[in-house]
């Protein structure tokens, strides 16, 4: 049985990202797009583990990771999960991006950059 990422040490979680990253890159160089994706989301996840939940908290808009377009606002934490909403620079929720009607999103917090308010 595979072990959690919540029952890692960090220095099993930076083994992890290695070995990890050396995968999205062997997949990428090889065409494999899924496969790379499935990586990088692994990565994403134990970035997460590697961090601090209470760094972040409701009430405040971080930018998002690789989108430049919106920023995220969080509602609430669950763990290394911060559920909210995208906005525009502007400040103005973006409701395109609800899923399946749910009314918040939730994001692992290695996806959230630099705390904006």
């Amino acid at each position: 049985m595979e072990k959690r990422f919540s029952d890692y040490t960090y220095e099993e979680l930076r083994q992890e990202v290695a070995q990890l990253t050396e995968k999205a890159q062997k997949a990428e160089q090889m065409g494999m797009v899924n496969e790379y994706a499935v990586h990088e989301r692994k990565i994403i996840m134990a970035k997460s583990y590697m961090m601090n939940p209470k760094d972040f908290s409701g009430g405040e808009t971080y930018k998002l990771d690789g989108d430049l377009e919106h920023d995220f606002y969080i509602v609430y934490m669950n763990g290394v999960f911060a559920w909210g909403y995208r906005q525009t620079k502007t400040g103005e929720r973006v409701e395109s991006e609800m899923i399946a009607g749910e009314e918040y999103e939730a994001l692992p917090i290695a996806m959230l950059g630099e705390k904006l308010s």
